[in-house]
């Protein structure tokens, strides 16, 4: 394995053989996917508990970088539905500063995981544990929304953070119903559910978001109707980008934010190369995840710097960029590009977005993150992935991701470990081998007899600490006392340090018992260790066979000498 950063971005290698066509194909997406985005990073903004335009920085700042530096060709990175409630967590405990500080970790531990080429690795989480918490975000997404969505007042009361504490008050309040809110929301979810059958090119975000508040400014104007939230009525818009701000690091705060951060770092992880991987698949190419990885790094190392949130691949917007034609970074760059253009100069009418179709937007997005006809798939599954599809599904819902995605990996870890064991078999022989099932035996017989008084114990898959238990309890069960025990280890691909200390007990049990101990078809992996170890001195050399017909032949010579 090569010791050099795997870092090869893929704008660098596509400009050798790129065209003007390249270039115009590229300009119309990534123009089309910065409109796309544009409602979606102020929904996510203010979702998340910050400022609308913080939303659009981060889709400029990141998309960039990602873009720029980033191991697949279409990838569009910015600011995700999946990371909402991370962030409005983070902020309610420790605000703005600690959410800045989290997103630093997030993107430094990013890159290292790109430099220690471990994007290979993040692509083997189990997917039940990736649906589980994918749905259980959206509906915690949805959720949060309900409020917006009814127009709900709360008479000072606070709506805690909690999935059942929102529910509790949502209950206790519902009698203020503003049905000027849900009017508006019901709209936006309508106009954007049907926009589709008429055109797939004009997001049914950007055109619920133009009808509605176009028809709430008429509606104020000249109906009267002031009930209806707008942007400018909770937030003050900035029309800039704002300077650079490196955040004052207090260790105690580091310490506090740490799980948070991998938190962030792992989603970011997941959903990015999930992104790229999808890609991949619709426009025939491959991505590179360690590339993409460092690339995820430095935008939300850089991202936060100017105000901005976490950032990741969007699946989305990624989608949005190949169905329109984009096959280069550089429509991802475009994509910043427009954004800044928008921020600029046209983001003060943002000012007269209804909250309401935000939410409306945000509903949207949650439905279609909840992959219910997957989950519901899933769920006729074996049992162990249905265990962690639910686990890690409620755990999202009731607590919150960091518990989510620590238990989640770490039963998908001891259900895998499980499976291992299940596949590894150890088995006894105490008669003779038949030649014609073995593929190590050097000599044509019919058969390979053993002497009287020794066993043979094939151990068929890696000998790790499960199954140096499951060893043990064989040894036992048997309750007898051979002369010479052969333990056959050719189809041993690794061994742990649990395995070690268990065949060290072995030997020195059955050196107590008189019991002669051979290993047989140890292979050069295997072997170092065992060498390593020490584990040679206590068996000794002459012990160790390089396949059964050695191993039978010296218990033959042993059991003539007695």
């Amino acid at each position: 394995m090569s010791n050099k950063i795997d870092f090869q971005p893929k704008l660098f290698e596509l400009f050798r053989n790129y065209s003007k066509a390249d270039f115009s194909t590229d300009l119309m997406a990534g123009i089309i996917v910065g409109i796309v985005a544009l409602p979606l990073a102020i929904a996510f903004g203010i979702a998340s508990g910050v400022t609308p335009e913080k939303g659009i920085i981060t889709a400029i700042v990141a998309g960039f970088i990602i873009s720029f530096l980033g191991g697949s060709r279409v990838q569009i990175g910015g600011p995700t539905g999946a990371f909402i409630v991370i962030i409005y967590g983070i902020i309610q405990e420790y605000g703005i500063e600690g959410l800045t500080v989290a997103t630093l970790m997030a993107g430094i531990l990013l890159v290292l995981m790109g430099v220690f080429k471990l994007g290979a690795v993040i692509k083997f989480i189990p997917y039940p544990i990736i649906v589980g918490f994918t749905s259980g975000i959206a509906v915690t997404i949805f959720t949060t929304q309900i409020a917006d969505v009814f127009g709900l007042t709360f008479d000072g009361e606070k709506v805690p953070g909690d999935f059942i504490g929102k529910w509790l008050v949502y209950a206790r309040h519902f009698d203020t119903v503003n049905w000027w809110n849900a009017l508006v929301s019901f709209a936006s979810i309508f106009i954007i559910a049907i926009t589709p059958k008429f055109s797939k090119k004009i997001p049914g975000s950007l055109v619920a978001i133009i009808v509605v508040t176009l028809a709430v400014y008429l509606m104020k104007a000249y109906g009267g109707i002031t009930s209806i939230d707008t942007i400018g009525d909770r937030f003050s818009i900035q029309a800039q980008l704002p300077e650079a701000v490196v955040p004052a690091l207090d260790w105690e705060a580091v310490k506090n934010l740490f799980p948070v951060a991998v938190t962030i770092a792992v989603l970011g992880a997941i959903e990015s190369l999930l992104s790229a991987t999808v890609a991949d698949g619709v426009i025939g190419d491959r991505h590179h995840s360690n590339t993409e990885l460092i690339a995820q790094g430095i935008a939300n190392i850089v991202s936060p710097i100017f105000g901005g949130i976490p950032a990741t691949g969007a699946i989305a917007r990624t989608m949005t960029n190949i169905n329109n034609g984009g096959r280069s970074p550089i429509a991802g760059i475009v994509h910043a590009g427009v954004l800044l253009l928008i921020l600029l100069f046209l983001m003060p009418l943002a000012q007269y977005i209804p909250m309401a179709c935000l939410a409306g937007v945000l509903v949207i997005v949650s439905y279609n993150m909840s992959g219910w006809r997957t989950f519901l798939a899933l769920m006729k599954n074996p049992k162990s992935d249905v265990t962690v599809l639910l686990i890690t599904f409620f755990l999202t819902v009731i607590f919150d991701l960091t518990v989510a995605i620590e238990v989640g990996l770490l039963i998908a870890c001891v259900l895998f470990m499980k499976r291992v064991m299940e596949t590894t078999e150890i088995s006894v022989i105490r008669d003779e081998i038949d030649p014609n099932k073995e593929s190590d035996l050097e000599v044509h017989e019919e058969h390979l007899t053993l002497p009287k008084g020794v066993e043979v114990y094939e151990i068929n898959g890696p000998y790790f600490f499960g199954i140096a238990t499951k060893f043990e309890e064989i040894m036992s069960q048997l309750g007898d006392r051979p002369k010479i025990r052969i333990i056959r280890m050719r189809k041993v691909p690794f061994i742990d340090s649990t395995g070690i200390h268990n065949l060290t007990n072995l030997c020195v049990m059955s050196q107590k018992e008189n019991i002669h101990i051979i290993l047989s078809g140890v292979n050069d992996k295997v072997h170092k260790v065992l060498e390593r170890s020490g584990f040679y001195e206590l068996l000794g050399e002459d012990n160790i066979c390089s396949n059964i017909n050695e191993a039978v032949a010296k218990a033959w010579e042993s059991v003539g000498k007695e």
